[in-house]
């Protein structure tokens, strides 16, 4: 993720265009960490967040309200203090470093004009918010830094502020050929490496899109270079930096399977298989890219535990197969163990006292075989040690086949809710997903509570339309994919699933009409995806009308069986189909 100091530029150039010449109405700090300014310009009304969290920095106009304590924090009634109603003058950005500028006009306890700095350092671990005066001299700060926590820069009221010079960067502002030559071939690391220690502001994802535009090897020697290679990489990074002085900025997302991956305010071409989308303000792209991941890194933090659950029934029940197999394959021998007891019982009168082998015609294959025999047992008893054998055999492997086959739906039932937890992305599919465990014995009850047995019934399928109009529905857990399949679904509907893979039913509502080829292509790719085979190339589908599925009696939630149907392959990829929110 490249909060980098080229998305900073991009956020300035933004803000400086709503914000400036603006009054800030109202102040807010809803976590310790974090303001909400709202600021008032030109009969519009804007929120800006600002964050300092050392996992998750950033600043971008929001549309969206956090509730903020009852009691506001000391900085929070400093900067309320000084900046009630005081008048944005600029937002700039020195050079290209990762600090944004809000130079503040506002009258004093005496009525004189001052200004004031409110300095937005994104830095990572290091991020700050940063009030000064027009000296820079600190007035407070929503983190002190002591000279115990940096040897480099305190930050304490009474102190200087001053951009800490930590490494040998140079400012891409005043880059030229020379200078650039200059500083990549001093460095023994690769060419990206190079690029994004060498300047200011550069993140491994820009260095990585400028090697990538410049038709170089990002992990290739910088001494490897030819003149011309440098030349294009040159140019490739000073067109850059000409849009940036032009404000010609691009933001995008790049989505993968419908996960941002990445994003950046100049498109990124190196990407060749994701999906780039644009975006008309880099505010929108922060809180589309970061709401999207904090909602899928809270779902997983959430569901941690049921995981925990299903990845620990499964091993167990994985090797209890393998035994069950191993146990399977020591019977093979007992048809073995009835022959010999019957060519005993025939050929025994032959065998003469104390001998260790009666070899005879098998006149099942009419080859010679040769019997180990106990000479301490009569022939009689030697066969009938035999047939023991073979009825010990024959039991274990009709009991080991039934288990095997329990086995075997029990893991096909835990593989269904491990991809039902992969494809969550609301606390109410989480809670279906809880309810199912307890019912069948992996979790304890008391583990639910009535107010999560209500929330069950919120969980709704996912809901997409095909590109020929059609509505199909994709089940979010078992007891969803048997309420679309046997309740939702009309005979005359059509049914999805991947082929020996856990994954979702997919139900194509038909209208009685005859599905296009789109539409079967759709939502083969929709079954795909929300399976267990997501992260393969190509994927089989099976798809049949839903009259032809069937449930067995006593089954477990979303097993089905059905004896017609067609197959066809597709790529799990579900871009460019439309999904509703229900």
């Amino acid at each position: 993720m490249a909060l980098d100091g080229i998305v900073i530029a991009n956020l300035v150039s933004e803000l400086d265009g709503l914000l400036t010449g603006g009054r800030i109405n109202k102040i807010a700090q809803p976590e310790k960490d974090e303001l909400l300014l709202t600021i008032k310009n030109n009969r519009q009304q804007y929120k800006l967040l600002i964050s300092a969290s050392a996992s998750l920095p950033l600043a971008y106009i929001t549309t969206t309200n956090k509730q903020s304590p009852l009691t506001a924090p000391n900085f929070c009634m400093l900067l309320r203090k000084h900046l009630n109603s005081a008048k944005i003058l600029s937002v700039t950005q020195p050079g290209l470093e990762r600090i944004i500028d809000i130079e503040i006009e506002h009258l004093n306890e005496l009525g004189d004009l001052c200004k004031k700095h409110l300095i937005i350092e994104l830095m990572g671990k290091h991020s700050n918010i940063i009030f000064c005066d027009d000296a820079m001299v600190i007035v407070d700060s929503i983190k002190h830094i002591s000279s115990l926590l940096s040897s480099v820069r305190e930050v304490l009221p009474g102190r200087n502020y001053f951009i800490p010079m930590t490494q040998d960067k140079i400012n891409p502002y005043e880059l030229n050929n020379i200078i650039f030559k200059d500083a990549i071939l001093s460095k023994p690391t690769s060419l990206c490496k190079t690029i994004y220690t060498s300047l200011t502001g550069f993140s491994p994802l820009i260095a990585n899109e400028l090697c990538y535009r410049a038709s170089l090897d990002g992990s290739q020697a910088v001494q490897s270079l030819s003149e011309s290679e440098f030349l294009h990489l040159y140019k490739n990074i000073e067109r850059l930096m000409e849009d940036l002085e032009k404000k010609k900025f691009t933001p995008v997302i790049m989505y993968e399977q419908g996960e941002p991956i990445e994003f950046s305010s100049t498109s990124l071409t190196s990407f060749e298989k994701a999906v780039e989308t644009s975006f008309p303000s880099i505010s929108e792209v922060l809180e589309a890219f970061y709401q999207t991941k904090e909602t899928l890194t809270r779902i997983r933090q959430k569901s941690t535990t049921l995981r925990k659950i299903v990845s620990t029934a499964l091993e167990r029940n994985y090797k209890k197969f393998d035994l069950q197999e191993k146990q399977l394959k020591d019977t093979e021998k007992r048809d073995k163990f009835k022959v010999y007891g019957e060519l005993i019982t025939t050929y025994g009168y032959n065998i003469d006292a104390g001998s260790k082998f009666l070899e005879c015609v098998n006149y099942y294959t009419n080859e010679t075989v040769k019997i180990p025999m106990d000479e301490t047992l009569s022939p009689m008893d030697n066969a009938k040690k035999y047939f023991d054998r073979y009825n010990k055999l024959k039991r274990t492997f009709e009991a080991v086949t039934v288990q095997m086959k329990d086995t075997q739906e029990e893991l096909e039932h835990l593989e269904s809710i491990s991809n039902a937890l992969d494809i969550a992305l609301k606390e109410e599919d989480l809670l279906s997903l809880k309810q199912e465990l307890v019912e069948y014995g992996y979790m304890k009850r008391k583990n639910i509570t009535e107010k999560g047995k209500k929330a069950t019934s919120k969980s709704k399928p996912f809901h997409y339309i095909s590109s020929d109009g059609f509505h199909i529905y994709v089940g979010k857990n078992n007891f969803q994919n048997d309420e679309l399949t046997f309740k939702i679904a009309s005979g005359n509907d059509w049914w999805f699933h991947v082929k020996h893979i856990a994954g979702s039913h997919v139900i194509v509502k038909s209208n009685g009409e005859d599905l296009p080829d789109q539409t079967f292509i759709e939502a083969g790719r929709l079954a795909a995806y929300y399976s267990k085979g997501r992260d393969l190339d190509k994927v089989e589908v099976d798809y049949t009308e839903r009259k032809n599925i069937k449930k067995p009696n006593a089954s477990k939630p979303g097993f089905v069986i059905y004896y017609t149907n067609y197959s066809f392959i597709v790529s799990p990829d579900i871009q460019g189909i439309q999904q509703i929110e229900d």
